[in-house]
């Protein structure tokens, strides 16, 4: 229940920080950044974060929680291998990323 409640909340943060930096000045290519947004958007991952929330704010609920994570899963793939792709512009991204890949993965494992 923690985990999925930590997950949603980095996914939220990546949301954010990804929007922060696409109207920003950090990132050279606007382009790339517009395209990291593009991706969330399509794989709604703050649907995604605010559902894991929802369900798992007083009782765990595996099997909803765990359909969640696939789809999250679904979408990160095709993120990591845009950002790994284009990594010199879009390095600053690679953290929060592998954050929100590691903690998904925990659930496979059940640790």
């Amino acid at each position: 229940m923690r985990r999925a409640i930590l997950l949603s909340e980095n996914i939220e943060a990546f949301v954010k920080y990804i929007i922060k930096h696409q109207e920003g000045n950090i990132v050279p290519e606007k382009s790339m950044a517009f395209q990291l947004k593009l991706f969330v958007e399509e794989y709604k991952f703050s649907v995604i974060a605010s559902e894991l929330k929802r369900i798992n704010q007083f009782d765990w609920d595996e099997n909803y929680s765990l359909y969640l994570i696939d789809l999250l899963r679904k979408g990160l793939a095709p993120i990591a291998e845009y950002i790994e792709r284009n990594y010199s512009e879009l390095f600053l991204f690679s953290a929060k990323l592998h954050t929100l890949v590691k903690l998904s993965e925990s659930f496979e494992t059940g640790i």
